[in-house]
């Protein structure tokens, strides 16, 4: 019995095989076929089309002046901020900006706010409202400027 299950495997293993060799002359005719015929030509690229430039939006940050910024704005807890104009284009920040800091900075009008140069980083004073500073006891009031969160100062 043994025998006849090795014959039969054998017998149909080498029917496989002659399946096999003509897929893979078949295959290989159509390869050689393929080659005979010329591929179409490439399509150029396409040039990209230009990105259009975003034209700048005139915000009110942008048309405030020094003299928005200038006068005594107050923060939380003992903080405040002077801001007085020494010279054109730049105003002197005299701050109390957390319990045991103070001094007083040189800053730069920008359109975006007030630049500043603070402990060896560079800030800005964004015009923002209460709500933005991150501070519950300035929520709610519409004149202020952010430091960044948790620091900020506002109108009375």
């Amino acid at each position: 019995m043994r025998g006849t299950i090795i014959v039969a495997a054998l017998a149909l293993s080498a029917c496989g095989a002659d399946e096999r060799r003509s897929e893979g002359a078949a295959t290989q005719a159509e390869i050689e076929n393929s080659a005979a015929t010329p591929l179409p030509a490439p399509v150029p690229p396409r040039a990209p089309s230009p990105t259009p430039t975003p034209t700048p939006t005139a915000t009110a940050t942008a048309t405030l002046g020094a003299n928005h910024y200038l006068g005594r704005w107050i923060g939380v807890e003992g903080m405040y901020l002077n801001v007085t104009e020494p010279a054109q284009g730049e105003v002197k920040l005299e701050m109390q900006y957390d319990l045991d800091n103070k001094g007083t900075y040189t800053g730069t009008i920008t359109p975006e706010g007030i630049r500043f140069q603070r402990g060896g980083e560079t800030l800005l004073l964004r015009p923002s409202d209460g709500d933005a500073t991150g501070l519950k006891w300035l929520a709610g009031k519409k004149d202020c400027l952010t430091v960044k969160p948790s620091e900020g100062y506002c109108r009375d």
